[in-house]
This record gives structure tokens, C-alpha cells and sequence, in this order.
């Protein structure tokens, strides 16, 4: 399911929204024929279910509060501390579950317990309250059946505004101005498969069957991993374009990746910040110190435009991970990275463009496994047009 809907409330303004779901599911069973059996000819064997769910999602909640690679963070406390909460609402809904154990968890759904981490993970990075998240779905009535259905789509955005140009005053100073924000994020399973342990006895509609080794329900579907990716490109993007051909860009970016894994019970948390900073004129006529090679006349002054521009942005990406119950976090990898790039840009004819240009990329990594980098490149670039 896909939506797109674009807006224009007022002139020079646009909204663009967007919604997006994906869900898939394929199931197959083994049909065995029992030729002489008292009892039927065919029997149904190995039923099995898989598939995928994404959504477009709203997760921003928690994305500019306090990061340190190297420490736990608040929001993690709180995905820990969400899980007996969401533990006791399960307890309550299952007419399985008997009691209270002495951690104070419901029988069947500890600290590990799937159906106990994937609400208490929404709840906690979306800022939403455990007892009111949504909880999977524990039946399979049909094949188009979703046990995500709680999870529901919300929209991203993208909006543009033009219009600063033409406000009385500034359109003497500015000929364009363009002003951008957009964010997108996903949330999503990539896979999913039926349990073949999964018991419902009493048709319940809940886990019935307790694992041995984990102390927890068997639930109806194994999920392996749920991920949240999210960005502000751009969180704010400021271009303008002023009357004496002078031009001006800042930006900046804010992106996010979670992935949660339900193995090994550990949180990778990416974060990456990103400003980026560019300035441009152009001249024609523009007057130099000496005097203009390959000209006849002893002339000091450029004939056609001259452009200068100079780009710079830091960038900086940090990776960590955090397990469940663990006081610490591990920094996995992560790294600043500066460039700086001027470049000047002249085009002697119709057919010659000459290009100065000056490169220079250095990369500071957070860990100690890594070495600092810095690439330089400089030169001069000529272009030839050979068209007739």
C-alpha cells in the first residue's frame, strides 16, 4: 500500500505526504497420502508460514535526545525497565500464564520473552506508553491475517517554500530563496516464520506451550530482528541566490538506525549528523593582477564568467551497541569526516571550460582500531567540446 498526496495551502508552499505498507505472507503444509488408514486417506503435514511487514513510521521521539557511543542511554534504561510493564499486560491477556515468578515477571513472559521486548522497544523509542502499545497477534485465522495490524502506517513528509523572494524588501536583495525539510522513517520485520512448537489447546488464541530452556511462551510467529531507520534530509535546507549573483546554501541532516536483535538480545544504535556549508559568485568581467594568457590585447579583465565556489561540511557517524541487563555500551565504529573543496571556473569559449579545483577529505575515526585519513587532490581540469 502506497499513498502519495501533495499539498499546496499557500502559493509557493508545498507538502508532500507520504504513507507506506508492506506486508507478505506465504504459507505451504505437506498433504501425505494415507491410503488404508481407518481414519482418512489424506493427512496435513508441516504447516508453515512466512513473511515480511514495513511501515512507514513516526520515531523522531527520541532522536535528539543525549548519545554517547560509549554509554548506555536513557532511552535504552527505558525500552529495560518497559519490560515489566509489558510483561504484567500480557500475563493478564493470557489465560495460560498462572502467576507472578519471583523477578517479578509473568510466568512465560521474562525478561527475553519476544512478545514482551518488541511492544516495550516501540514504546520506549517512540515515546509512547507501555501500557497502552499495541501487543502482537497470537492466531492465524487466514492467510491474510496480520499479527502487525496494531502497528499502523504513519506518514512522512517532505515541504518546500520559494516564496521568501517574493516579500516586498528582500525580492531587491534575493532573486531565489528555497527552504526545505523532510523526514522519512521505516519500521519494519524483515522476516518472520511460523513456530512449529507453537501449542493452543484450549483455543485461547495465545501461546499455551512454555519452553523449557527460556521459561517463555512459544509464540506463533519467530521474529529475528526489528529495525526503526529514520532521517531529517534535511532537517533544514537554506539556498538563496542574491542579486549581485552571489549564492549561499546551508544544510543540515540528522539520520538514525536501530536494529534490535532477538537472538542475542543487543541493540546497534547508527547516528550520524551532517552541516553542510556552501558559497558561490560569479562574475563577468571580473579584473585580475596580470594580464590574460593566450589574449593578443594586453587586457587584465576576463571576458566571459568567472565562477568561485567553495564547499565545506563535517560530518559525524557513530555506531554503538547495547545489551539488555548489561551496564555498558560497546562503540563498534563511527568517524568524523571534514571536506573542504574551492574551485574556481572559467569558460574560455563555447567549446573550453577551465577548471582550478582543491580536494581535501580527512576522516577521524572514533576507534582505536582505525587510523586518522586525509586525501588531497588538486589540479586543473580542461574540457573541450568537439560537437559540430
Amino acid at each position: 500500500l502506497s499513498i502519495h498526496a501533495s499539498l499546496i495551502p499557500l502559493r509557493d508552499l508545498t507538502i508532500d505526504l507520504n504513507i507506506d505498507k508492506t506486508f507478505g505472507k506465504s504459507y505451504s503444509e505437506l498433504f501425505k497420502d494415507t491410503i488404508g488408514s481407518p481414519t482418512s486417506n489424506f493427512v496435513r503435514l508441516n504447516p508453515y508460514t512466512a513473511g515480511s511487514f514495513s511501515v512507514s513510521y513516526i520515531s523522531f521521539q527520541t532522536m535528539f535526545e543525549k548519545f554517547s557511543s560509549n554509554e548506555v542511554s536513557g532511552t535504552f534504561k527505558t525500552f529495560e525497565a518497559n519490560r515489566l510493564i509489558l510483561s504484567d499486560r500480557l500475563g493478564k491477556t493470557n489465560g495460560y500464564s498462572t502467576g507472578i515468578g519471583a523477578d517479578g515477571y509473568a510466568q512465560g513472559y521474562g525478561k527475553y520473552a519476544q512478545d514482551v521486548l518488541i511492544p516495550a522497544f516501540i514504546a520506549a523509542y517512540t515515546k509512547k506508553d507501555p501500557n497502552s502499545v499495541s501487543l502482537l497477534k497470537q492466531n492465524n485465522p487466514n492467510i491474510s491475517a496480520n499479527p502487525f495490524a496494531g502497528i499502523k502506517p504513519r506518514p512522512n513528509w517532505r515541504v518546500t517554500y520559494t516564496g521568501l523572494s517574493r516579500i516586498p524588501g528582500l525580492d531587491k536583495i534575493f532573486t531565489n530563496v528555497s527552504l526545505s525539510h523532510a523526514y522519512t522513517s521505516n519500521l519494519s520485520m524483515n522476516s518472520f516464520n511460523s513456530a512449529l512448537l507453537f501449542e493452543d489447546p484450549l483455543l485461547l488464541g495465545q501461546p499455551g506451550f512454555i519452553d523449557t530452556i527460556s521459561g517463555n511462551f512459544i509464540p506463533y510467529f519467530l521474529i529475528p530482528n526489528i529495525s526503526i531507520s529514520e532521517a531529517f534530509a534535511p532537517l533544514i535546507d537554506f539556498d538563496m541566490q542574491l542579486t549581485n549573483q552571489v549564492s549561499a546554501r546551508f544544510e543540515y541532516k540528522k539520520s538514525r538506525q536501530l536494529s534490535l536483535s532477538l537472538v542475542d538480545f543487543q541493540l546497534s544504535e547508527s547516528r550520524s549528523t551532517e552541516f553542510v556549508i556552501g558559497a558561490g559568485w560569479r562574475k563577468k568581467g571580473f579584473q585580475l593582477p596580470f594580464k590574460v594568457p593566450f589574449t593578443k590585447k594586453d587586457t587584465k579583465k576576463l571576458e566571459n564568467d568567472i565562477n568561485f565556489r567553495l564547499d565545506f561540511s563535517i560530518r559525524d557517524d557513530a555506531v554503538s551497541n547495547s545489551r539488555l541487563d548489561q551496564d555498558a555500551a560497546l562503540p563498534t565504529a563511527g568517524q568524523k569526516v571534514i571536506s573542504i573543496s574551492p574551485s574556481i571556473d572559467y569558460v574560455l569559449n563555447n567549446r573550453v571550460n577551465v577548471k582550478l579545483y582543491f580536494d581535501q577529505r580527512r576522516v577521524e575515526p572514533k576507534i582505536s582500531t582505525s587510523a586518522p585519513i586525509t586525501t588531497t587532490r588538486a589540479g586543473v581540469q580542461i574540457r573541450i567540446s568537439l560537437a559540430q
